[in-house]
């Protein structure tokens, strides 16, 4: 499994060590908030092991977030194949716990992402989805160059019916503007 790295942050394997923070963060209402219900340690523990299975598998997925300077445990990041949605290809998505928030972490992996898929993988295009509601997500996704078309909208049916099926859809085809390399090619 690779390893991706910005000024900041270390994208990489998961490690038993972060089964604990991230049930805590899948057990945590806000950070669930557009995500549906909470997990339980067994369903936590058993998405690590599923997102390892898929990295495995694909040579790409979710990798764990991790802080350079601290070592901290942040949450994760990575790309996924869309699967169950009306949406085809690949997604670049995050998540982050809580005080981790407002510190332009999401962004800056999610650009370390784009560039795997462009240059590593030679997609010609990303998407990332969201909740309508999702307002903190979406701000993301237009930092980092996405465009959003009303018409590639849609209903979530596999969330219950409410505020969690309504999602917005963005893409890309290219990184935004500026040096995107990885922090030790610069």
């Amino acid at each position: 499994m690779s390893e991706l790295r910005t000024a900041r942050l270390l994208l990489r394997p998961w490690q038993e060590s972060d089964l604990e923070p991230w049930a805590a963060m899948n057990a945590d209402p806000e950070i669930r908030r557009y995500l549906g219900d909470l997990l339980t340690r067994e369903e936590s523990d058993a998405t690590v092991a599923r997102m390892r299975a898929d990295f495995d598998a694909r040579g790409f997925g979710w990798w764990a977030l991790e802080s350079l300077e601290t070592g901290e445990f942040l949450g994760r990041a990575g790309l996924d194949v869309v699967k169950g949605l009306p949406v085809k290809g690949v997604d670049v998505g995050w998540r982050l716990k809580r005080a981790a928030w407002g510190n332009g972490y999401a962004t800056e992996a999610a650009l370390a992402c784009l560039t795997f898929a462009f240059e590593t993988l030679g997609l010609t295009e990303v998407v990332a989805m969201t909740k309508v509601a999702n307002l903190r997500s979406q701000a993301v996704m237009r930092r980092l160059g996405m465009t959003h078309d009303p018409a590639d909208d849609f209903e979530d049916t596999t969330a219950p019916e409410g505020p969690l099926r309504p999602c917005v859809m963005f893409r890309t085809s290219r990184l935004p503007e500026g040096d995107h390399r990885p922090a030790e090619a610069r």
